[in-house]
């Protein structure tokens, strides 16, 4: 009975410490249900350039058109890293379950009832060990001079890149100035209001078809549920330019944004079920827009932060 306490214990230890680097936000409904799904061009699969609105990069892409690269390794995301980081984890937390399950402390031979205080302080330090060793190994390597800029400061110019199929490529810099930066914004509030009202028209005229097909599953996904969802008051708090290129006579620009907002869901009676309608929320993503030369900037990409 004792040995069943501890391991429950230790799961409950486990959970309370991990859970605040896993649990979603207060409201996940806003547009893009809080998924990463989208194209950038040759960098689809690549880590963006953190910056210090994003200082841990960007969660690698759940859905894309884009053709996966043929040496996933050079995309930027590094999966053997994950794995390390995994085998880690469960070699730590599964030596120490296998050590209770069969008669032996979490480290030594045995524990006893005055250790039990000692053996919660090695969870909680093994636990914090590994989340720093995640977050450390799943950071995107940046080289220097890469780290985004404040949204509003003066243009920029961000090159380099790497293609699909693997050979380095050198794309063209993009010079971004104020007036990209005032379109950018003016997307993400544009898209929310488009999103809140379920108009996939306004949407086709702020994102790519590849984008609007995301959207129309989403909304439909919630119309199932018997869900609508409305964002209102969007409000950009800040942002970074993380990368800007020009590739196959089109521009690409990758923008970190933090930005507030009402997001609420409410069931088919109207009653709230996720979100608020007077609490505002904050929210971080990775946005990426493309044009064609002369042409305005469309919404391309939305990725979440690590």
């Amino acid at each position: 009975m004792r040995r069943m306490l501890m391991l429950f214990a230790l799961l409950a230890a486990f959970a309370v410490a991990v859970a605040p680097g896993i649990a979603p936000g207060v409201a996940e409904a806003r547009a893009g249900l809080s998924s990463s799904f989208g194209s950038r061009g040759s960098r689809t699969f690549s880590a963006p350039s953190i910056t210090r609105t994003t200082p841990y990069g960007a969660q690698p892409m759940q859905r894309s058109t884009t053709p996966y690269p043929a040496s996933p390794g050079l995309g930027g995301y590094g999966n053997g890293r994950s794995s390390f980081a995994s085998g880690l984890l469960g070699g730590l937390i599964g030596a120490g379950i296998g050590g209770l399950l069969f008669g032996r402390g979490f480290f030594t031979g045995g524990m006893g009832l005055g250790g039990f205080f000692g053996f919660l302080l090695q969870i909680f330090l093994i636990v914090m060990l590994v989340r720093f060793l995640l977050r450390l190994l799943r950071a995107p390597r940046t080289a220097p001079g890469m780290a985004g800029q404040p949204m509003m400061g003066q243009p920029m110019m961000m090159g380099g890149g790497m293609p699909a199929g693997g050979a380095f490529v050198a794309p063209a810099p993009l010079s971004i100035g104020p007036a990209d930066y005032q379109a950018f914004e003016m997307i993400l509030q544009q898209v929310q209001d488009a999103w809140s009202r379920q108009d996939l028209n306004a949407l086709r005229a702020l994102a790519t078809p590849e984008m609007l097909g995301y959207f129309a599953d989403q909304l439909a996904g919630l119309s199932s549920r018997g869900l609508t969802n409305t964002v209102s008051d969007v409000r950009l708090e800040k942002g970074d330019l993380a990368e800007a290129w020009e590739e196959n006579g089109q521009d690409y620009a990758t923008v970190a944004m933090q930005f507030s907002m009402l997001d609420a869901t409410r069931d088919g009676a109207g009653r709230v079920v996720e979100g608020s309608l007077t609490t505002r929320g904050l929210i971080t993503e990775i946005w990426t827009f493309f044009r064609v030369p002369g042409g305005r900037w469309l919404l391309s990409a939305i990725q979440q932060p690590r």
